[in-house]
């Protein structure tokens, strides 16, 4: 519940601070004084949109503090703990709004984004205005009541899972169908080019190896020419090779080592060289027989090797990324052919997707059906208690055609009444007058305000349009509810403003250069006063007293 509410440059208050009791709080006032003005703030502090004057003029920001008692309020605790803010049993929200427009949201002091505010907004408090009566003539209004009454929350949040995924997938379709012909050609250029390619089989990393063997057998009479000159100054010359003169200095070395010992390093080094040389001798020996000048073996490599190069230019890759352009194209190939895939099953996907959808909406209906029944009579019990005792109100569910599943289902809902004996029903906006429709909206704000609990409802003049004993009965039906519910009620009528287990009264004082608000909690004697002053104007009058009291005493 809503425990303490600090108004600081807001509007015309200066400061107000407002502590608020359990039950029934009326407030009353003087027209123009302000009467809304703890609704305004409260609706600020929960993250309605601030207006051009909601600053005092003067002042450079505007500052507003409401703390609720969240104990018997669980939804409203989790989404703290959800979100990191929870602070014992208490909720302390704060809106900070500059004179620029600039606004600043905290909550138990943690700063957050103004949409928190709305959010957990929702766990604490209810605002009823003076003009939701206008909404109930819309259908969408109509259908939310009932959906509210009928705790459909979880059914339509289950709905709305299938219309978007059957959304999603109607998207899907149109792509892939726009796209259908533009990958068909795709198809079939990327079917020409990878049959070319799989009938070439280049293997990963063989291309290199072609370039290799090209070069190799291309230059096989130099490479034989060439690795005879080395043998033959390596070994096999008889007038002079190295081997034969490594040999002789191996052996030199050696009579010299025996003679020095410092220079057997020098004749291991030599002689290692000798051996070295040896080695390599025989390695040309045999990288001479490995070299083949066989004309057939050169000219498969030479058509291979010049069939990679031409398949690479044509295909605008380096002849070494033919293998990867190769798979690359194969995996687009067979993304194609799995969208073809995907549009052959997305139409039962989508099928599918509707059943469920129906078979959600099907029983959507079935318990709108069943809680229409008892809300049109609790709504025609408690609008012939408030004084028109031959209304009857009906709620008319229809099933409609739906192209394409919607997120609240197939059904149109109507509120339908009948205001005297004899009369068909007929909607809502064509029958009631204004004030019919006050009492109308407020008997269906207080049912639903029993069957939805809120911890605290505010009905911001409601009673706009009724008089005499059909605001007594508003003032009763309220005072009972506030004994479950703390309910805050802005209010010009005596009879409602009576009912309060709690008053206040709102004032305009100016000294002729500033004007600001106040706020006061009324005594007894002081209630008297302002209910007499309701009742016969600014002249009390000891008749209107005696009212007064009369009404404070019932």
């Amino acid at each position: 519940m809503l425990l303490n509410l600090a108004i600081k440059n807001f509007a015309i208050v200066s400061f107000v601070e407002i502590d608020w009791q359990k039950g029934m709080t009326t407030i009353t006032g003087e027209t123009g004084a302000g009467k809304s003005i703890a609704i305004d703030a409260l609706g600020l502090c929960l993250g309605s949109r601030a207006l051009a004057n909601t600053v005092r003029p003067g002042s450079n920001k505007a500052e507003l503090t409401a703390t609720f008692e969240i104990a018997d309020i669980p939804k409203a605790s989790k989404w703290l703990s959800a979100h990191d803010l929870q602070q014992d049993n208490e909720c302390i929200v704060r809106r900070v709004i500059s004179a620029e427009g600039r606004s600043k949201a905290y909550i138990n002091g943690s700063p957050v984004p103004l949409a928190q505010l709305k959010d957990l907004g929702q766990y604490l408090l209810n605002i009823h205005g003076q003009h939701d009566h206008q909404l109930i003539m819309k259908n969408l209004e109509q259908r939310r009541l009932l959906d509210d009454y009928a705790n459909h929350q979880e059914l339509l949040t289950d709905l709305k899972f299938y219309q978007n995924q059957w959304h999603s997938l109607k998207s899907e379709l149109q792509i892939l169908q726009q796209n259908k012909q533009q990958r068909l050609a795709q198809q079939q250029l990327l079917q020409y080019q990878v049959k070319e390619l799989d009938e070439f089989a280049l293997q990963e990393h063989e291309f290199t190896q072609l370039e290799a063997d090209f070069k190799r057998n291309s230059n096989a009479q130099q490479l034989l020419l060439l690795s005879e000159q080395c043998v033959q100054e390596i070994s096999a010359d008889e007038q002079f090779n190295l081997l034969d003169k490594l040999q002789k200095a191996t052996e030199h070395l050696n009579q010299l080592a025996e003679l020095d010992s410092s220079v057997k390093s020098i004749a291991t080094l030599v002689n290692e060289a000798r051996i070295q040389f040896e080695e390599a001798s025989h390695d040309l020996v045999d990288y001479q027989q490995s070299i083949d000048l066989d004309p057939q073996t050169f000219a498969l490599i030479e058509e291979r090797y010049s069939t990679a190069i031409d398949l690479a230019r044509k295909h605008k890759v380096a002849p070494e990324n033919l293998v990867d352009f190769h798979q690359n194209i194969c995996k687009e190939l067979n993304a194609i052919a799995s969208d073809d895939s995907r549009l052959e099953h997305i139409h039962d996907e989508m099928e599918n997707c509707l059943v469920a959808y129906k078979e959600l909406a099907c029983k959507l209906r079935t318990s709108r059906i069943k809680a229409a029944t008892k809300l049109e009579k609790a709504i025609t019990k408690s609008i012939r208690q408030l004084n028109m005792p031959d209304a009857i109100f009906k709620l008319d569910v229809t099933e409609k055609d739906i192209l394409e599943p919607t997120a609240h289902g197939s059904d149109d809902i109507e509120f339908l009444v009948s205001m005297n004996p004899g009369q068909p029903v007929e909607p809502l906006a064509k029958v009631a007058s204004g004030g019919e429709l006050s009492r109308i909206s407020l008997a269906i704000q207080v049912i639903l305000a029993e069957k939805v609990v809120t911890p605290t409802l505010i009905f911001d003049e409601v009673d706009v349009g009724i008089s005499g004993p059909t605001a007594a009965k508003v003032g009763q039906q309220l005072n009972k509810l506030g004994e479950s519910t703390q309910v805050i009620c802005v209010t010009h009528l005596p009879q409602v403003a009576s009912k309060g287990h709690q008053q206040m009264f709102v004032a305009k004082l100016t000294d002729g250069k500033n004007t600001q608000t106040s706020v006061t909690e009324l005594t007894l004697d002081a209630r008297e006063n302002e209910i007499a002053r309701l009742l016969a104007g600014d002249e009390i009058t000891k008749t209107s007293l005696a009212n007064a009291k009369e009404l404070l005493a019932g």
